[in-house]
């Protein structure tokens, strides 16, 4: 069986032009050392999304194909770099026997999922196979944004190719540290929680906060978030089973928390805070379960950090993708920075916020970790 040829390219400059996605297929192409392409993953700043047809044109024309599926993004990243606020290319191109193509219903492959802000739907979103991807959005939400599959751009704002010949670990990294152990909800109504086990919930939070962020004039609840578990709660925490909840509001009143979604009385809550040596550590154990998962060293990744977690979040270096980077040489790398990832929780789809969504991929061939 052939293997697979897969490789990436950057094409980036002053202005938006199509010559710039025509130089990320090339220095693709040749960094494959393949002619043509099969399929094409192509991620456009959002310079682009006035108008990237002329773009798709001639990335179809160097590819030698028109099966090529990306979106507009804030900012893209490949294993060699990443770009925020510059006109920029990135490109994967895939030969031999992976490919894009069509999804059907209750694929069992992998499904490269791109939604612009406001076209994501909940339906769309359950669909009955594992997707990772990413909103093409900036961290707030905002700006044109477009998303094309086959070599076409969606009306309806959103997008979806199946990754053929390939076998595909997913993961996603939420980066939290945890101030608390899982709590029970004792008392909630609505969006509010009354109390943990015994107690307030606002008192449980603040006592959960470290002395310096207690002491603040203004709590920075934009930092701090509740995370709600899966399964069993004494290793939810380590082995990543939650979903974070955000805090619309803290209510001095009663004591009680506003979220941003309901909770039910019985599950357990955890307080949480952004924090980047957290947010590293959690990478790296992502990246370890996804290759464990995957049986043997990847052929390929795609990466979608929030906008808000990449260079912003880490301080002008994006330690998600060093780390993935340093743990395999060489490995072709390609993403976006959006406004929501796109991954698997508690086996079903999930909408990360804050988060690194992860995907290894390779042939058929095991390779030694």
């Amino acid at each position: 069986m052939d293997s697979i040829r897969v490789a990436t390219g950057l094409g980036r400059g002053p202005r938006a032009q199509p010559e710039l996605a025509a130089t990320a297929v090339a220095r693709a192409l040749a960094r494959a050392h393949i002619k043509g392409a099969r399929s094409v993953i192509l991620f456009l700043t959002h310079h682009f999304a006035g108008d990237p047809k002329p773009a798709l044109r001639a990335a179809a024309r160097a590819a030698g194909c028109t099966q090529i599926t990306g979106c507009t993004a804030a900012g893209l990243l490949t294993e060699e770099e990443w770009v925020l606020d510059a006109p920029a290319a990135a490109a994967m191109v895939l030969a031999g026997p992976a490919f894009l193509d069509h999804v059907q219903k209750n694929d069992e492959d992998a499904v490269l999922s791109l939604a612009a802000p406001g076209d994501l739907s909940a339906d769309w979103l359950d669909a009955g196979y594992r997707r990772v991807g990413a909103v093409a959005g900036d961290i707030l939400g905002r700006g044109p944004f477009r998303v094309w599959t086959a070599g076409q751009v969606r009306r309806e704002g959103r997008g979806e190719a199946a990754l053929r010949g390939l076998q595909a670990s997913l993961g996603a990294s939420q980066g939290v540290r945890a101030l608390t152990s899982p709590i029970e909800v004792a008392e909630v109504h609505g969006y509010d929680v009354l109390k943990l086990g015994h107690y307030p919930a606002l008192n449980v939070l603040v006592q959960a906060l470290p002395i310096g962020v207690r002491e603040m004039d203004r709590i920075p609840l934009h930092l701090i978030m509740g995370g709600v578990t899966f399964g069993d709660p004494t290793t939810a925490i380590k082995e990543g089973r939650y979903r974070l909840n955000h805090i619309v509001a803290a209510n001095m009143g009663d004591q009680s928390i506003t979220f941003a979604q309901r909770l039910t009385r019985g599950e357990r809550l955890f307080w949480a805070m952004r924090d980047t040596l957290a947010a590293e550590r959690d990478m790296r154990a992502t990246v370890d379960r996804a290759t464990l998962a995957l049986k043997g060293r990847p052929d390929f990744a795609l990466m979608f950090p929030c906008a808000g977690r990449g260079p912003h979040f880490y301080g002008d270096s994006d330690r998600d993708l060093d780390l993935l980077t340093h743990r395999f040489p060489g490995l072709p790398v390609i993403g976006v920075y959006g406004n929501g990832e796109l991954g698997p929780l508690d086996e079903a789809n999930h909408l990360y916020q804050y988060s690194t969504v992860l995907g290894l991929f390779r042939g058929s061939a095991p390779k030694a970790a």
